[in-house]
């Protein structure tokens, strides 16, 4: 089979069939699970079936509420535009990562100021961040923010500094400014790795999405599922948790995709 060959090369066919071994894997067990427990108890609402949750699912996609809305959209386009803001204020943690791996004053002004922040505990400062901004959407925002920024301005200083200084001085040499030298240079090697990073924070950043809409929210996709849980409706909760996984998901893969075609010499030695 060659599980464990470093050369080996497995076909299209191959490759699809191991990547989709794991998801049938766990459908069928989930499967099982809820055919044995609505055997002995038919009205098990712990783990429900396919046709339950397709029904939740029914329920708050395509029939409207009592406020003629669908709960479903509300909530996406909710959770989506927290999402989308903390994502548009992550270009200013790669513009200071970026300067501070390039300007050395800014590096021991910025430097242990943020390696302090980034250890804090962003979900201990949500009392702070309610009796601060209030329970509106600005709280939610600066929760994500604390969240993934400090990861973020560090993980692009770290990476605008093993940039060869030979370069920098080979920048000089041809009469480059220091700015040249940044957005030039240092910036366009380092923005693949950099956004890659902000990719896989995209799962931090919906933890903290989650936890800000769980206390102080009134749509969301994370409000959602906490309301429901008081009537241990799985039949509404696991749909909810796939749907954002699903968004998570091709969010993560366009992003991916684009980086691939964009910077296709990335992959070049």
């Amino acid at each position: 089979m060659g599980f464990f060959k470093i050369t080996a090369r497995p076909s299209r066919a191959a490759a699809w069939s191991l990547s989709a071994s794991l998801f049938v894997l766990c459908v069928i067990a989930y499967a099982y699970t809820a055919h044995s427990r609505h055997k002995e108890n038919p009205k098990d609402k712990v783990v429900p079936t396919f046709s339950e949750m397709w029904d939740g699912f029914s329920r708050t996609a395509f029939e409207p509420d009592r406020n003629d809305e669908y709960r479903l959209l509300l909530d996406s386009k909710a959770s989506a535009k927290r999402f989308g803001l903390s994502l548009a204020f992550l270009v200013l943690a790669v513009l200071l990562g970026l300067y501070m791996g390039v300007f050395p004053y800014l590096e021991h002004l910025f430097l242990r100021f943020m390696l302090f922040v980034d250890k804090i505990p962003a979900l201990a400062l949500l009392p702070i961040l309610f009796i601060v901004f209030g329970l509106g959407e600005t709280s939610k925002v600066a929760l994500i923010l604390l969240g993934v920024f400090p990861t973020i301005v560090l993980d692009t200083y770290l990476r605008a500094k093993a940039i060869p200084k030979q370069q920098t001085i080979k920048g000089f040499t041809l009469a480059a400014s220091d700015f040249e030298i940044t957005y030039r240079i240092v910036l366009p090697q380092i923005i693949p790795g950099v956004l890659d990073t902000i990719r896989l924070n995209f799962k931090a950043m919906i933890l903290f999405l989650i936890a800000g809409e769980s206390l102080a929210a009134s749509a969301g996709l994370g409000y959602r599922i906490f309301v429901v849980r008081r009537y241990i409706a799985m039949d509404i909760i696991i749909p909810y948790v796939i749907w954002m996984s699903v968004l998570a998901f091709t969010a993560d893969a366009l992003l991916r995709l684009w980086i691939e075609k964009r910077y296709t010499w990335r992959g070049e030695s």
